[in-house]
Order: C-alpha cells, then sequence, then structure tokens
C-alpha cells in the first residue's frame, strides 16, 4: 500500500469520526496556543527590556560608597544602610582625583541624589532629583534627548525631565522652556529625555543647594567611562586596586563597590530567560493533557476499525501499512491542532495585553516569532505521532483471523 492511500485511509477515519476527533483536536488548540501566547509574551518583554536597557553602555561602571559580599564584578550590588552608614564611607573629592589619574577612563561624572517637592501651574509632587557635572554628563549617560537639549558646561538654572514627568505626570503637560519650582527655586526646562521615568537631572553645584541633606564634595556615585570596553575587567582590578590603596582598606574591610552596565544587562537577560521558561513549561502542561487526549482517541479509533483491519490484512495490507495509517491520522491531528493553536495562540497574546495594562510587564506588547511557530507546529505534531504510537502499533499487530471474528 503506497503512501497516498495510507494518507487517504487516515484522512477518512478523522471525517467519519467529526466529533471525536475536533474534540481531540481542541485539546491540541488548547495546548499549543497556550504554549504560543506565553512565548510571544515573553519575546515581547524580552524586545522591550533589550529596547530599554540594551543600550546601557557595556563601557560605563558606577562606583558606590559601601560593599557587600555579593556586590562587584561577579555579583550584585546592595547600597549601605544610610541609617548605619559610616562617613569614613562616602566618596569624596580624594577619590575622584585617585580616578582622575587612571589614563584608561575617558570620563568620570559625579552623581548626588535625592527627593525634591516640584510645582507646575498648581499642581505639586515629590520626585527624584540628580546632580550630575554637566560637563561630562552627555558623554557617559545611556539617556536619550526627546525634545531639547542635554545639559551644558555653562548651564546653572535649568534641569533636564523625565519623559513621563513632561507629558503627564502634572496636570498639563511640562514643555521645552516652561519653568519648574523645586524647592522654592524655579529651574527652566531645557531637556526632554526620551523614557517613562518622572526624573529631574540638575547640575551638581546646584543640586547641593537644592538638596540640602547632601554635604559638598561628598558624592551617592561616581560614573565611570573607559576608554576601551575590552579591557573592562582589567580596569575594574585597577580601579579597586588604586581605591583601595587610597582608602587604606584591603579585600577584607573595603568600604565601596563597582558594578557594570554589561553585567547588570547579562543579569537581566538570564532573568528574563528563566522566567520565560518556566512560564511555558508551565503552559506545555496542557499540550500534554491534549497529547493524552490524541491517545485515548487513537485507541478507541483501533477498536473501532478492528474488524477494518482485518479485511484490510486479508487483502493484503501489511503490519507497516496498519501503522502507517494510524500514525497519519495521530500526525494529521496534531497537525491541524497546531495550526489552529498557533492562530488562537496569536489573537489571545494580543489580546491579553489589554486586560493587563496597568501592569509593567504587559506595555511591552507580544512578539511571535517564526522560531515560536516553528516549535509550536513540531511539537503539537510530535504530540500527536507519540501518543499515537502505542494504539498505532497494537492495530498492526492484530490477528487478521481474530479481527474478522471481533464484533
Amino acid at each position: 500500500m503506497n503512501i497516498l492511500k495510507c494518507l487517504k485511509h487516515a484522512f477518512n477515519m478523522v471525517i467519519h469520526a467529526k466529533l471525536r476527533s475536533w474534540l481531540t483536536i481542541i485539546g491540541i488548540v488548547i495546548g499549543v496556543g497556550s504554549v504560543v501566547a506565553i512565548m510571544s509574551l515573553g519575546s515581547g518583554m524580552q524586545a522591550s527590556v533589550n529596547d530599554q536597557f540594551g543600550n546601557l553602555g557595556g563601557d560605563i561602571l558606577t562606583l558606590s560608597a559601601g560593599y557587600s559580599r555579593s556586590a562587584g564584578w561577579g555579583g550584585h550590588f546592595r547600597p549601605r544602610d544610610s541609617s548605619s552608614a559610616n562617613s569614613d564611607d562616602d566618596l569624596t573629592r580624594t577619590d575622584l582625583q585617585v580616578l582622575k589619574g587612571i589614563s584608561d577612563i575617558a570620563y568620570i561624572d559625579t552623581n548626588i541624589r535625592g527627593n525634591a517637592d516640584v510645582v507646575y501651574m498648581g499642581s505639586d509632587g515629590t520626585v527624584s532629583v540628580t546632580g550630575v557635572d554637566q560637563k561630562v554628563w552627555s558623554h557617559v549617560t545611556t539617556n536619550e534627548i526627546a525634545d531639547g537639549r542635554m545639559l551644558d558646561s555653562a548651564d546653572q538654572n535649568v534641569v533636564v525631565i523625565g519623559g513621563r514627568l513632561a507629558s503627564d505626570y502634572f496636570d498639563d503637560p511640562v514643555l521645552l522652556n516652561k519653568l519648574l519650582t523645586i524647592e522654592g527655586s524655579s529651574f527652566r526646562v531645557v531637556g526632554i529625555l526620551d523614557d517613562t521615568s518622572t526624573s529631574i537631572y540638575m547640575p551638581l553645584q546646584t543640586a547641593y543647594s537644592i538638596l540640602e541633606d547632601k554635604e559638598r564634595d561628598v558624592y551617592d556615585s561616581i560614573v565611570i567611562k573607559v576608554k576601551d570596553e575590552n579591557n573592562l575587567d582589567a580596569m575594574i582590578d585597577k580601579i579597586e586596586h588604586k581605591l583601595m590603596l587610597s582608602r587604606h582598606v584591603t579585600e577584607k574591610d573595603r568600604d565601596f563597590s563597582i558594578t557594570s552596565n554589561a553585567q547588570i544587562n547579562e543579569t537581566r537577560s538570564e532573568m528574563m530567560s528563566s522566567m520565560n521558561l518556566f512560564l511555558t513549561a508551565i503552559a506545555a502542561v496542557s499540550l500534554i493533557v491534549g497529547a493524552v487526549g490524541v491517545a485515548n482517541t487513537m485507541f478507541t479509533s483501533v477498536i473501532e476499525k478492528t474488524k477494518e483491519i482485518g479485511i484490510m490484512k486479508a487483502i493484503g495490507a501489511r503490519n507497516s501499512d496498519i501503522l502507517s495509517i494510524f500514525m497519519l491520522n495521530a500526525a494529521f491531528i496534531g497537525l491541524v491542532g497546531g495550526i489552529l493553536g498557533v492562530l488562537v495562540g496569536t489573537i489571545f497574546s494580543t489580546v491579553i495585553p489589554m486586560f493587563m495594562g496597568s501592569m509593567p510587564f504587559a506595555r511591552s506588547g507580544t512578539l511571535v516569532t517564526l522560531d515560536s511557530v516553528i516549535i509550536a507546529l513540531t511539537v503539537s505534531v510530535a504530540a500527536g505521532l507519540i501518543a499515537g504510537f502505542i494504539p498505532a502499533w497494537q492495530a498492526s499487530k492484530l490477528d487478521p483471523v481474530d479481527a474478522l471474528r471481533y464484533e
């Protein structure tokens, strides 16, 4: 029996048992649709994260006061508790001078940050204010300007604000050259960032006068841009060595931490991948249930077709022909379920974020990739074949005499 005849018999088995076949296909559709929806949501989240944070310069390092054993190039920085902060741990002009003596550093930006009350056209709020060295900030920041310009070396009472602060934080949108009142002082907006933050950036010396709890020439962090990103590890070791000598500390009692944007990006990607894998594994459970439905349908088909199997064997059908017919039947059910599941999963992945708009990760949208479609179809057909193998094998091994006697 050639393959075309086997296909015809397999197709007729589906047609003659429409209700049972479609109920089985629906099980596959639910499983594949769940997997596609979860994978597309995960891909959309990953693409959004890469878009937002992928431009974090790999040549940027951040020096912060305080140290934990999990901090540094191989771990995660844990900021020190301000309630127990030791003034000896502070970053000062001495540390800045040490860094300026390292020739492989391109730019150094000193930062302080805190919260401040802001008023705009009768609306008020409390937002984060960061003081930066306006001479170098544009060279080290990974933020991009949506409108206006970055801070300039001659700037004083001007600020650059986050995108959300400009668009919908206050009752009225904040436009370029408008005045914000920050802690009672007026500042002109010269730039709006292309982000979703409510942050305000201003010249460092101005920030000292606004954030009264900050001591001059003491910094919350120092941002470092190295000349050669390829020598990042060596640069971190060099900076740590010089700072430990200057601050008179050893590895056991060191009081500062250096974090890298490259390591932050890597950690974030690993977390996203793990979460996507976990969610996909949960969705795959429904696909397993669908495969059990295929097996049940195939066993039922073998029982119903027992006498027909005997007739086919009596007229010359081989065991391999019977096996092929039932395996093609199972594959057909898996393929149809897979195709419909991809369509349903794509629709669900588009609709779900509409009901979760208030959740940050839902704003990223979805991304149905060709890889996810191919994987879904391959898995659905494979599930059908695997689930249908045992009943197909049993059908092929039926004795023709016993099959003809079966009632």
